[in-house]
Formats: C-alpha cells, structure tokens, sequence
C-alpha cells in the first residue's frame, strides 16, 4: 500500500470524499446556515451551497479549509467520544496497537467507516498526539484507503458580456429621453428656475507681521491667562514667549531607579518671562491626558514627535543669548497649543 500523502488540509479534504454522501447530508442538512445563524461566511456560505447542491466532489475540492474542518468537525465529535471511551486511559497518548484495538472495538459495536474516518482525519488535521498512528492506519487498511482528490475546473476569466443589438440600445435610449420629458412636462408652463446671487468675493486681509519679522497669517494669537503670583513675576508680552528652548527641567517627582538625579534637560515653550527667570511649559516624547501634540515639532527640527505638557513650571533661568533656542511658534501654532 503506498505511504498517504499530502498533508492535513489535503488529507481532510480526501476524507470527505471517502464518506458516503449521505451521512454528509445527513450532517448538513440539518444545520441552520440562514443569515443570522452565528457562523462566518468563509465557512456558511460554502456549507450552504452544498445544502443547495448536494455536490460533494465541488466542495471537498474548492470549499475554504475552514469550512471543510468545520464539517469533518460536525461529522467526527459523536464517533470521537466513543473511541475514546474505547481507548480507556490510554486515550491521551495511544499507540498504534491500542488504537487499532479501540477502532475495531467500535465497529463491532455499530460504528462505521465513515465515522472512523472522520475521526482519523481530524485527528490528523488537529495534530493530536496520535496523528501519526492515524497516517498509518489510512495507509495500511484497505477499507480506510482514501481516494486521490479530483481535479475540478475553475472558471478563469469572466465570462464576456452579452453584446446588445444597435437597434435595441437606440430604442432604449429614445425611451430615455421621452420619459425625461414626460417629467419635464411642456417647456413653456416650466416656471422659470431661481437663480442664485453670487456673494461679493471676501477681502483677504494683508498678512500681519509676526514678532519675530516673518510673515504669518492673520490669525490672532491668544492670551493666556495667568495666576495675580505669575503676572506679579512674569511679563506676558516678553519676546521670548512663543520660543522653544533647551533648558533643565526639574522632574516632579523621584525616580527610584535614579534616586540622584533630579532634572532632566528638554525642550520647552516658553509663555512668559522676566528679567531672571522663565515661565515654561516642558516638552515630552511621551504623551499623557495632560499633553497635546506639538504640531511644529517637524518644522523645528525636534528629530520625533513631542508632547507639550499643560503644567507650567517657574525657573531660575535667566533668557540671556547663550540660552539655546530652537524656534519660535507661529500664531496658528501658539494657539493650538492653548
């Protein structure tokens, strides 16, 4: 007998053909596959068609193996139970001896081939512990030899449209355009269509010169509003609010992996300034409920995305020129911010 070949899917889809047909539709008949049963398409839809058709051969052949594993499912639980029962303890991890004992056990209590190959096949495409004994036991067994799967032709191209005559088409075309003016009625009882007054184009406004000399567009850029302590300390209109810059932020909190370190140089927009001090909001990699994305953050040069935090933290940092800038924020961006 030569060793059986191909492998699960290949061996389920033998398998079907091997079991009669009428212990498949008995299965299959009696499923519910109308459109609100819960079972996807990929497997209902080819499971329904065999309903309809009752073509064995088509589905074993072309059907997805999703579909074609559900069946061998349905058809192999009731007959799996019993070989089990049959195989006792050994049911986990039988060897070939003792599955054949079980195999004959339940044929002689009633049992058919076909439930026996079913189990087989499943437990081949399960890859149950002994999948390998039920390779074996397809391939030496004459009444459980499964035949070779047909070759089923497939449809490969769209079959070409039907060509209409001439004369049909100018036909429906002259049907076309009397119902239109059916529709229409007679021209002149028509009341005349309104037509719409064009409004007067809008008036760009000239672009407003931005602090820092470059043109912009005409949107307002936002005030923010202050603490009385923050105002007493800090001057809202400095020039250096609206700028991004390198600077040593303090963490809020200790890191106790690094209980020593207690600040962090990172970007930050600053809001407001004096004469000693900056008033920032910091700029993270990582964004948090607190945070909004830095939408400039390309445009400056930052080298990933950055989160700008809404906490506002006072340093005592004084806005000299060695103090590293990295860009100033457009108005549409300020105020994206806020």
């Amino acid at each position: 007998m030569p060793p059986i070949t191909g492998n699960a899917a290949e061996i389920s889809r033998r398998a079907l053909l091997k079991i009669s047909e009428s212990t498949i539709f008995t299965a299959v008949d009696g499923l519910d596959l109308r459109g609100h049963a819960k079972i996807s398409a990929v497997v209902g839809i080819p499971l329904r068609n065999l309903q309809q058709r009752h073509d064995v051969t088509t589905f074993a052949a072309t059907a997805p193996i999703a579909a074609i594993s559900a069946l061998l499912e349905l058809l192999a639980t009731a007959p799996l139970e019993k070989i089990i029962v049959a195989l006792g303890e050994h049911a986990d991890t039988p060897n070939f001896e003792q599955l054949c004992a079980a195999i004959d056990t339940v044929i002689s209590d009633g049992s058919s081939v076909d439930d026996v190959v079913a189990v087989l096949a499943f437990a081949i495409a399960e890859e149950f512990p002994a999948a390998p004994h039920c390779r074996r036991l397809l391939e030496e067994r004459a009444d459980l030899v499964l035949p070779e799967l047909p070759e089923v032709a497939l449809p490969s191209a769209p079959v070409a449209p039907k060509e209409t005559d001439p004369e049909v088409k100018e036909q429906r075309r002259r049907r076309r355009e009397e119902e239109k003016k059916r529709k229409r009625g007679p021209s002149s009882q028509r009341p005349p269509r309104p037509t719409k007054t064009k409004p007067m184009p809008k008036t760009r406004e000239a672009p407003r010169e931005r602090r820092d000399g470059a043109e912009g567009p005409s949107e307002t850029r936002r005030r923010i509003l202050f603490t009385p302590a923050e105002l007493e300390r800090f001057d809202s209109e400095h020039p250096l609010a609206g700028n991004v810059v390198i600077v040593e932020v303090p963490f809020d909190a200790t890191d106790p992996s690094v209980p020593e370190q207690k600040s962090k140089e990172r970007p930050a927009l600053v809001v407001a300034a004096s004469a000693d001090a900056l008033l920032i909001r910091p700029i993270y990699s990582s964004p948090a409920p607190t945070r909004k994305v830095l939408q400039a953050w390309r445009r400056l040069g930052l080298d990933h995305v950055c989160y700008v935090d809404d906490a506002r933290v006072a340093l005592n940092v004084a806005p000299t020129e060695s103090l590293e800038r990295v860009g100033r924020l457009s108005d549409p961006e300020w105020n994206a911010q806020l």
